[in-house]
């Protein structure tokens, strides 16, 4: 359980860095969101390509539509988080995002059997009470945000599916086919996106789809290690990442009660954390 919570804690400070690149990229650089979904992909499939090893290329992995369909979740997720980012701060979208441990742990109680814990649930609960305090449905909730917390249902749906999927291939394996199948399905829109392009946007490109590869991996390294119901709740790591990247890059800070959300959210996490020692 160890190993599987340090990568969790890497792996989610290494994805919402990939969301600062493609932050500065729809937001400053003007790429439209599904061309930096795109290339996330692409050349995600292209840097992991060299550590592959034959099973990758097995036709019962590309064509398994288990598999084909926890890739859609991810290009669903992903796509719905860049768009919030064109309009919202990135410790906003985050928290809203941070209706995805919820999710994960729900349905994997619902549709794995996995046990649930009754103080684990309290917290989580209390969690979901300061991700309404970011988004106040029906006072100020706007578009990005609403897209923000469409992204972390997708993305807990998609913590879920790795689980449930630890046992039919390798991770790395795993990781190249929702590659594949982003890069697949986005194509043919993204064709008609290309921007200008400059040395300072292939760079942030590049960070973008390094980072979220490497943040990646290491999330479905460590969902084959332990439940998804234990590993939620490490997913909060991410919102210390993402205020500290929305302040260093963006100098996005939260309003009062959207803080208190974040504060209420990280606590929750925390104290979950706490529940195992």
């Amino acid at each position: 359980m160890l190993r599987a919570a340090l990568m969790m804690i890497l792996g989610m400070a290494l994805i919402p860095l990939g969301d600062s690149a493609g932050k500065a990229l729809v937001d400053s650089r003007d790429v439209a969101p599904i061309f930096v979904a795109w290339t996330r992909f692409a050349l995600g499939a292209l840097m992991l390509l060299p550590f592959l090893g034959s099973a990758a290329f097995e036709p019962r992995h590309l064509a398994d539509p288990r598999i084909i369909f926890r890739g859609l979740l991810i290009v669903g997720g992903i796509m719905s988080i860049l768009t919030s980012l064109q309009t919202e701060p990135l410790p906003n979208v985050f928290a809203a995002f941070f209706v995805g441990p919820i999710v994960a742990y729900v349905l994997s109680i619902w549709l794995l059997g996995e046990t649930a814990n009754p103080a684990r649930t309290a917290l989580l609960a209390v969690g979901f009470c300061g991700v309404l305090l970011v988004v106040r449905p029906g006072f100020g909730m706007t578009p990005g945000l609403a897209l923000a917390l469409l992204a972390g249902a997708f993305y807990g749906s998609y913590l879920t599916a790795s689980r449930w999927l630890a046992g039919v291939a390798t991770a790395r394996t795993l990781l190249f086919t929702q590659l594949v199948v982003g890069a697949v399905v986005l194509a043919p829109f993204a064709i008609g996106a290309i921007p200008a392009i400059d040395w300072a946007v292939l760079a942030l490109l590049a960070a973008s789809a390094a980072a979220s590869l490497a943040g990646n991996l290491l999330l479905v390294m460590a969902h084959r290690r332990a439940p998804a119901s234990r590993l939620a709740p490490f997913v909060y790591f991410q919102l210390v990442a993402a205020t500290a990247f929305g302040w260093m890059f963006f100098g996005d800070l939260p309003d009062a009660i959207a803080f208190a959300g974040l504060a209420l959210l990280m606590a929750t996490g925390f104290a979950t954390l706490a529940l195992r020692r």
